[in-house]
């Protein structure tokens, strides 16, 4: 996986300013650290509640119609703000791009049919191991082992200790989703490094779109049409597409793509969240358990990265 990697300890070695001195008292997260960190949680907390809202419009646009209105959407848009140059860009550009926006339109397309199954909570909670596993594999620290470990365990304790109660469907779409989302953070990481600003991210949001278009009209026709639809499926793209993905994309260019990948242990509790304020979905205990310890898995991970005054380096091409 062609992911990137973290700078050499040594200040002389990084690339970049040299560390902060930590202040007395215990390390501090650096600026440049603690920036990309807020993105990713302000792109979470945006992606769950635009989740949420999407399994209320289910029942007026079906799941296939839902992710239709989000992706086209949300392309609409980011092409208008972006006007991404379409010259001068290599095979290997536009093969990666067109790989992010397949990859981009399966994970959306898999989700929405595994929340259409099971609860969201659940369906979020089985798909965020897909993030949890690269950040085994990309990680280069085996410390960062023991905070994945800590994260699984929140996010098994958050689905009840178990999934066997649930359809075997519905599980098989949010594990595949998960996948997905695990191919996304990689995918994304290469477009914003061969594309500036948003430029890939509208492209890629342009394939997906075109790509998922005949699905929707398949399954739900004219229902696309309805004005009070169309309105909800736009507010569904801004939250759940166009704020998320923008700024995932922004802090991958500055944030080890381990560290991404624990973070996003943070979604099942976002997501509950999200249930309870939107779709009147309560907490157990267990489940509050459960988003202390993915809190502290995700916390622990970004406190190592950075503990050692590591600065991520420019990724490799």
């Amino acid at each position: 996986m062609n992911t990137p990697s973290a700078a050499p300890s040594t200040p002389a070695a990084a690339t970049g300013p040299a560390p902060a001195r930590p202040a007395p008292g215990g390390p501090r997260l650096r600026g440049d650290t603690l920036g990309p960190v807020g993105l990713v949680l302000a792109g979470g907390i945006s992606v769950q509640f635009g989740g949420a809202l999407a399994v209320t419009l289910m029942p007026r646009a079906g799941a296939l119609g839902v992710v239709t209105l989000r992706l086209v959407v949300a392309a609409v848009v980011l092409l208008l703000v972006c006007r991404p140059r379409l010259r001068g860009h290599s095979r290997a550009d536009w093969g990666t791009v067109v790989v992010f926006g397949i990859t981009m339109a399966a994970m959306n397309g898999l989700f929405y049919q595994a929340v259409n199954r099971i609860a969201l909570g659940p369906a979020v909670t089985l798909e965020v191991l897909g993030p949890l596993a690269l950040s085994v594999l990309a990680s280069r620290r085996a410390v960062n082992l023991i905070w994945a470990g800590l994260a699984l365990v929140g996010v098994f304790l958050l689905g009840g200790g178990g999934f066997g109660h649930m359809g075997p469907a519905g599980v098989a779409f949010a594990l595949s989703a998960g996948a997905m989302w695990a191919g996304y953070i990689v995918f994304s990481a290469r477009t914003g490094r061969r594309f500036p600003q948003a430029d890939g991210l509208a492209l890629a949001m342009a394939v997906a779109a075109v790509l998922f278009v005949p699905l929707g009209i398949a399954e739900s026709g004219s229902k696309l049409l309805v004005p009070t639809t169309v309105g909800l499926g736009a507010a569904v793209a801004m939250l759940s597409s166009v704020l998320p993905y923008t700024l995932e994309l922004l802090a991958l260019r500055r944030l080890p793509a381990s560290t991404f990948a624990v973070l996003m242990s943070l979604e099942p509790a976002l997501a509950a969240t999200a249930g309870f304020l939107v779709l009147g979905q309560s907490l157990t205990a267990s489940q509050a358990v459960a988003i202390v310890l993915v809190i502290a898995a995700s916390m622990g991970a970004v406190r190592t990265q950075v503990g050692r005054g590591k600065v991520p380096a420019e990724p490799e091409a």
